[in-house]
């Protein structure tokens, strides 16, 4: 069984080298690609006042932190949750180096000896649009994710938009098991649910093209290879 986290963090500032902590963390569970639920959202009291920007992005004033635990008391229970699943987070440089800054104050082996992997859908974004914005509200208005409730950032928040951005991201082949087992779990036989996945029974027909229809397709093949840099499968395929 594949379980995944998204995660995301929000800080008091942009450098953990220089003192900046955790306030807001936001985990979402997904079990084989399917939200189960099961999140974590924790506040967490800095010590120390956010820097006037950040209170601007996330709105956590040092009031509304003051009675919240520590990063200590929920070490625990945070390394609990994520034990043994792959993380999945946007700009994973900068959340990573904030929890590994207070795992290191408390003792603790940085957060990737404890999971199972680390996935950056920032540098994914990059790489399937290269030269666009990544930034999760870009991605959200590309991939048709509503994100109208984000007037300010929020750790649990931004955490359940990227789980519906990086589902809508990677959702390629796999969408056909997943939507075999949709039809079965919606009463359909689990006969007929399967036989949607065995696509080598699906005979192929072979149509015949004109010299001139087959250089227009290969015309629109080279633009279509321009556009996205040379990244197409077809172009992988035929080197």
């Amino acid at each position: 069984m594949s379980r995944q986290i998204i995660l995301d963090t929000e800080t008091t500032g942009l450098s953990a080298a220089d003192g900046d902590r955790v306030i807001e963390i936001g985990c979402v569970e997904l079990l084989n690609r399917r939200l189960t639920g099961r999140n974590l959202h924790l506040y967490l009291n800095p010590d120390r006042s956010s820097h006037p920007e950040a209170l601007k992005v996330h709105g956590l004033s040092d009031e509304f932190l003051a009675d919240k635990p520590r990063f200590p008391d929920v070490a625990e229970r945070l390394l609990d949750y994520l034990a043994g699943a792959e993380l999945i987070i946007h700009n994973a440089a900068f959340d990573i180096g904030f929890l590994d800054a207070e795992l290191e104050r408390i003792g603790r082996p940085p957060l990737k000896q404890h999971v199972d992997g680390v996935l950056d859908t920032l540098l994914l974004a990059r790489e399937t649009w290269p030269g666009k914005s990544a930034s999760l509200d870009a991605l959200c208005k590309r991939l048709e994710v509503d994100n109208s409730g984000r007037q300010l950032h929020g750790a649990l928040l931004d955490a359940e938009l990227l789980a519906e951005v990086y589902l809508r991201m990677t959702r390629g082949q796999d969408s056909l098991v997943i939507d075999a087992l949709d039809s079965a779990e919606a009463g359909q036989p689990a006969a007929l649910a399967a036989a949607a996945l065995e696509l080598g029974r699906v005979p192929l027909i072979a149509i015949n093209v004109s010299a001139e229809e087959a250089a227009a397709h290969e015309a629109l093949r080279a633009e279509l290879d321009k556009a996205c840099g040379g990244l197409s499968k077809w172009s992988a395929a035929m080197a």
